[in-house]
């Protein structure tokens, strides 16, 4: 113990600093240590860390394909969505042109329906009139056959001379009226 003591006298020893044999014991322990955990425990580690890292690339990986597909079916969508539209578009002018034919088939259904009831009309108006003067002519040809008569004194029974009588009569008359016609339209 004197060595120790006329050691400890004879240097002073720095505190911090521990002295050497239990350096040199710490060093070999910390040197077992580090030895056997960088061979047991530093590739369990790795592997650890390289599983998590294929992991999180697989998952970004995935998710990166994930978002792909999912811009793929979008842009789909877009396709289809402007395809719809496209075809709505269409279908609709489709629509107005055949309403439109449809409106100007239905405006010359009607237009020639309106001339063949007018045509129809003026046929019947035509009939009527031909009729009415007829029938005016065989009133009008009896009245002054009758009256011819009364007023001769004979009998003007006869049908053919009768018939020949109203009509030169009516004839004079019409003729009288183109005039009175022909004079006041000159005016």
């Amino acid at each position: 113990m004197n060595t120790l003591v006329h050691l400890a006298a004879e240097e002073p020893q720095n505190p911090l600093l521990p002295p050497i044999p239990e350096l040199v014991v710490g060093l070999i322990a910390f040197a077992i240590v580090f030895g056997f955990l960088a061979k047991k425990l530093l590739p369990n580690i790795n592997k650890v860390l390289d599983e998590r890292r294929d992991k999180i690339e697989g998952g970004i990986e995935k998710a990166e394909a994930a978002q792909t597909e999912a811009q793929d079916v979008l842009e789909q969508y877009k396709a289809q969505l402007a395809e719809a539209r496209h075809e709505a578009a269409r279908l609709r002018q489709e629509a107005q042109e055949q309403g439109a034919t449809l409106i100007a088939e239905m405006r010359a259904e009607g237009q020639r329906q309106r001339e063949e009831i007018i045509a129809a009309g003026h046929a019947q108006i035509e009939a009527d009139r031909k009729q009415a003067a007829q029938a005016l002519r065989q009133d009008v040809g009896t009245l002054a056959t009758t009256l011819a008569g009364k007023l001769v004194g004979e009998s003007l029974e006869d049908h053919a001379r009768q018939s020949r009588v109203i009509d030169r009569f009516l004839d004079e008359l019409e003729d009288k009226a183109e005039a009175a016609g022909s004079a006041g339209a000159a005016r």
